[in-house]
């Protein structure tokens, strides 16, 4: 398996998938998962890109074939912007568009907001302009493990007419992350306003939202679809009618399409 020797304590596992002609040289698509995800989570996007795309994902510190962290880790944003710079310099060495699934939005606006040089274009899928997370999150995860938390908040981010075999896969994915992992992240994801680096994004944008319903995106920290116009005025919005708040995850066939759209309208 791939690992990526970039620091003592970072040692990411990471992917490539091109299927682009070999005679051209095509644009690099970086792919940033969220809270207990990995490359996994990537599966059903890969094939709609990689025929025009290089796409490269790579598993977070703490997640996926990537060693967990222990619990008193110091998560931090910039920590997290670092990680990818690295990734990008090593694996693509030219700016890349970047697509970040939940609170991977979180670093990939940072990116977008103090690294422009190295952004073509970012899409933020159900992206938290403030701190997500659920109150009870830990004190359920701590009691009754990874893997029933994940079932137990599965409805919300697929929708609650999920097929039950999706919902089995997805929690299999997410409950595998370790305790140590889920703590020192929730602690820091906690802390973050994403949305205040909106005003200094200047990239081309796409944002992928659903509507917003109190039963399903109470933990996901989103806002207002006009809050997000009015932060990103050069932003695509894509507003799903969906009963979830992960529709990268749920409607991949729906929102994939739309992000090779979008790219393709860049030229």
């Amino acid at each position: 398996m791939p690992f990526l020797d970039l620091a003592d304590d970072f040692k990411p596992y990471y992917e490539i998938h091109d299927a682009t002609d070999p005679w051209t040289q095509p644009e690099t698509v970086l792919f940033v998962h969220g809270f207990t995800e990995s490359t996994e989570a990537f599966r059903a996007w890969v094939p709609y890109l990689s025929r025009k795309y290089r796409v490269v994902t790579y598993d977070l510190r703490g997640f996926g074939k990537t060693a967990p962290v222990d619990s008193d880790f110091k998560y931090s944003t910039e920590l997290y912007v670092d990680d990818m710079v690295r990734v990008i310099n090593h694996l693509a060495g030219q700016p890349v568009h970047i697509v970040g699934f939940k609170s991977g939005c979180i670093s990939t606006m940072r990116l977008a907001a103090t690294r422009p040089d190295l952004v073509r274009s970012i899409t933020l899928a159900c992206p938290p302009m403030v701190a997500p997370g659920g109150a009870d999150w830990q004190p359920f995860m701590e009691e009754h493990g990874m893997r029933a938390w994940a079932r137990k908040t599965m409805p919300s981010r697929l929708g609650h007419d999920a097929p039950l075999r999706a919902i089995d896969w997805w929690t299999d994915l997410m409950g595998a992350t370790s305790i140590t992992t889920a703590r020192a992240y929730l602690r820091w994801v906690g802390t973050t306003e994403a949305g205040k680096d909106m005003p200094a994004i200047k990239c081309p944008t796409l944002v992928i939202l659903t509507k917003l319903s109190a039963q399903t995106n109470a933990a996901a920290g989103q806002v207002p679809p006009d809050v997000v116009r009015k932060g990103l005025p050069q932003a695509e919005v894509l507003l799903l009618d969906l009963d979830c708040y992960h529709p990268a995850a749920s409607h991949p066939d729906i929102c994939a399409p739309a992000m090779l759209a979008f790219l393709q309208k860049l030229g």
